[in-house]
């Protein structure tokens, strides 16, 4: 008799019991896990409007602090600004070759000075492309007579009609001379302001006035300044008179000069254009010569840096606001905590975590840090923006500085407010059940 082969059992009962195994985990699992953030956020709000002026008073620090650093990064930036804009008046695309020292040993063993010529500066035009503007610059002392006996001690510097764009010289009254005027060897002279005002009271006044030089009359046809105060550190001085290079010649009777001044077209071909003039004026002179190109660029870059240190720990140092307003947050929450024990003990009785404690607690420090930042940041942009807005003057503005106010008002909070947070968290539920 054959017997029945029995049936296999049903697989469906393992995956059921995974199933069943798997859900219990998940429900464990959320015992002990937060409560949705959107909650937390909630009673954050409640929290601070359950004590108003206290919150405001600590996040009046936070305002202070973060609108301080956004307002110290804008002076910086305009001192940085006014600075860099005062230097690139000199010329920030200005080449000025200089004459270092050695000699040329003549007849008899004469030496002397090995100074650079108009035909280098010629020579320099010739093959540096780029260059928009030049001048030789000759120097000369002279004694000027104004006729009754009136006599002046004075510097006179010959220079070619492009000296002012080189240059960037102010024409207070008058003109410049002109190609016209060089091509013409005219007897005309620009006075430099102070030396203007000491011989006739005032720029307007010096103006086709006549003045003396070696016997040979000229004619004033213009008062000039330079656009920044280079206090003394330039070729000109509080006597200087300017004539043509063309005429400059006949009173020293050489065509040496003391200077030659160039200006490039781009201030980033500034620096390979002073090398590479040094080296064409080198190779027509002794090799011993020594001869030097002062730039702007050095000089500006260094200015940056400097002002970009001052802001930086200005900026620092407003940081220390935002410290003690840690501090005073802190405290707060701490208060915060106290005046809430009993709370805190019904929300653990109902099962509360510790993790959701002090999940609470560090949010409302977060969000109070934050608040008063956020309104700092506003008030610390809209004083400068304001001021752009309202008169001429263009502050700038480092949108930067306000992402970086908000980012530490942040951290602060998370910082100082971890403490509190954690001492809540740490709290026996059944004592503070006893808390009154």
């Amino acid at each position: 008799m054959a017997t029945a082969t029995p049936p296999k059992p049903a697989a469906a009962p393992e995956p059921a019991v995974k199933l069943g195994r798997t859900s219990f985990d998940l429900t464990l699992a959320s015992a002990t896990s937060t409560i949705a953030f959107r909650e937390t956020v909630h009673l954050a709000i409640d929290s601070f409007r359950a004590s108003k002026v206290r919150f405001l008073l600590t996040m009046l620090g936070m305002v202070i602090g973060s609108a301080s650093i956004i307002l110290v990064t804008t002076l910086g930036l305009t001192g940085k600004q006014y600075a860099l804009e005062q230097l690139a008046s000199i010329g920030p695309n200005k080449i000025e070759m200089q004459y270092g020292g050695g000699n040329v040993i003549g007849p008899d063993n004469t030496s002397s000075p090995d100074n650079m010529t108009r035909e280098d500066m010629d020579a320099v035009l010739n093959q540096v492309p780029g260059i928009i503007a030049s001048s030789p610059m000759l120097e000369d002392h002279a004694v000027i007579s104004m006729g009754g006996g009136i006599t002046k001690d004075t510097m006179l510097l010959g220079v070619s009609p492009q000296y002012k764009e080189v240059r960037n010289l102010k024409i207070v009254a008058g003109r410049f001379f002109d190609d016209q005027d060089a091509l013409l060897h005219t007897k005309v002279a620009v006075l430099v302001t102070p030396l203007a005002k000491a011989l006739f009271h005032s720029p307007s006044e010096a103006v086709g006035q006549s003045i003396s030089i070696r016997g040979i009359p000229f004619t004033i046809i213009g008062v000039f300044e330079e656009s920044f105060d280079t206090f003394g550190f330039s070729e000109i001085s509080e006597q200087t008179i300017l004539i043509p290079y063309e005429v400059a010649r006949y009173f020293t009777g050489t065509d040496k000069v003391k200077e030659i001044f160039f200006t490039m077209k781009d201030s980033a071909n500034v620096e390979p254009a002073s090398r590479q003039i040094t080296d064409i004026i080198r190779s027509r002179h002794r090799p011993t010569s020594i001869y030097n190109a002062v730039i702007l660029t050095g000089m500006i870059r260094i200015a940056g840096n400097i002002a970009d240190g001052l802001t930086l720990v200005l900026g620092l140092a407003s940081l220390v606001t935002l410290i003690v307003s840690g501090v005073g947050i802190m405290n707060s929450m701490y208060a915060n905590v106290s005046a809430r024990t009993r709370e805190i003990g019904i929300r653990k009785a109902l099962g509360a975590t510790s993790r959701e404690i002090r999940l609470q607690f560090l949010t409302e420090a977060v969000f109070l840090s934050l608040a008063g930042g956020f309104v700092g940041t506003l008030v610390g942009l809209a004083i400068p923006l304001s001021v752009g807005f309202l008169t001429p003057f263009q502050l700038p503005v480092s949108y930067w500085s306000a992402v970086i106010a908000l980012l530490t008002c942040v951290a602060v909070g998370v910082f100082f407010g971890m403490l509190p947070a954690i001492r809540a968290a740490a709290l026996d539920p059944v004592e503070t059940l006893k808390y009154e």
